[in-house]
């Protein structure tokens, strides 16, 4: 069974507090949208997936027991709550496009005249429980989708690599790239699963690992720097890693040490794959350098558990995410199957 990071029951929302994994596994309460902003922002719950999820579940527990006047009271507050959650963090587009749906659905909503305040508020509240439900279905879909494209044409067990967190901690449940790999595990043709640690913030080292030894994978951990020497000294079948945006052509902002990793696949001849919802696509972008980099506190880079590891007065640069090219991806895995970069506009607009 993997781990359950967001628990929500009739509006009530606990999430695994993941900045005291591993050496503490406690479920905190988020009482409304303030909490869930604050969450997000500091990263108490993160992936692309689940700062939508809880995003928005922070707005039903916001809404859930109160009582309001009129439709237009409901969704001038409805966008507002909205409004602000989106700012918790910067990069990842699940948020907005989950906070548009809502906002066009309370706009429909609204000037249903057969709907009434109380109608409205219910149908709100279900479009977002859906959420939850979908985002498990989709990680399923997804890991099939990928093991089908890794394992075509193998019958051997494969040694994958992957980067960050993109598990069961990142998603509703069961995860995008590390969905791929569980998916692989099923079918009893997982060799081996490396992880990088993911400096500066070591969600590697510390929620990946927690995850692949929680379900008894196969698993090694290694430092974002041994990433060429493993390439060259072991055969790796495959790379994938999860996405916070994917910009119409492909280009992809994921975890800080993906681009190096996909350049040094690129040399090596491994396959590099992105696994990613199509919540994580946004074809209003044209390319990568419109993405938004979002930039963490330096104390992410000087400390670790809160003990300085840097000297005092260094200057820090500490982006969170980078962008890779698309001409470095193989393929791009979705729940509706494996698509090339230059695929996507064109499925998005299919949806």
């Amino acid at each position: 069974m993997t781990l359950e990071a967001i628990k929500y029951k009739a509006g009530q929302l606990q999430i695994l507090d993941q900045l005291l994994l591993p050496g503490e596994s406690k479920y905190i309460l988020v009482a409304g949208v303030k909490d869930g902003w604050s969450a997000i922002h500091k990263m108490q719950v993160r992936g692309a997936p689940a700062i939508a999820i809880v995003g928005c579940l922070s707005l039903v527990v916001e809404i859930y027991d109160k009582q309001y006047d009129t439709k237009v009271a409901l969704e001038k507050e409805l966008g507002e709550h909205l409004q602000y959650l989106v700012t918790s963090r910067p990069t990842a587009v699940n948020l907005k496009l989950a906070a548009d749906e809502v906002k066009d659905l309370a706009t429909s909503l609204l000037n249903n005249e057969t709907v009434n305040v109380d109608g409205m508020k219910q149908e709100v509240i279900k479009s977002i429980e859906q959420m939850l439900e979908k985002d498990i279905s989709d990680n399923r879909a997804i890991g099939d989708n990928g093991a089908n494209a890794l394992l075509k044409g193998i019958d051997r067990p494969l040694k994958l690599l992957t980067h960050c967190n993109t598990g069961s901690l990142a998603t509703a449940g069961y995860g995008t790239a590390l969905g791929v790999i569980r998916s692989v595990n099923e079918r009893n043709l997982l060799d081996h699963v490396y992880c990088t640690e993911t400096r500066p913030y070591n969600q590697g080292a510390r929620l990946t690992a927690y995850e692949l030894v929680h379900d008894k994978l196969p698993a090694t951990l290694v430092t974002d720097s041994m990433v060429a020497a493993l390439l060259n000294s072991r055969k790796i079948d495959a790379i994938i890693v999860g996405a916070d945006r994917v910009a119409a052509n492909g280009d992809t902002a994921n975890k800080i040490g993906t681009y190096q990793m996909a350049v040094v696949a690129k040399h090596h001849g491994v396959p590099f794959y992105v696994a990613a919802p199509f919540t994580s696509i946004d074809v209003a972008i044209a390319d990568g350098s419109y993405i938004k980099i979002e930039e963490r506190p330096e104390q992410e880079l000087t400390h670790i558990a809160g003990q300085r590891i840097a000297a005092p007065g260094i200057g820090c640069w500490n982006p969170a995410f980078d962008v890779t090219p698309a001409e470095l991806i193989t393929g791009i895995i979705t729940e509706r199957g494996v698509l090339k970069p230059s695929e996507l506009a064109e499925k998005v607009r299919q949806k």
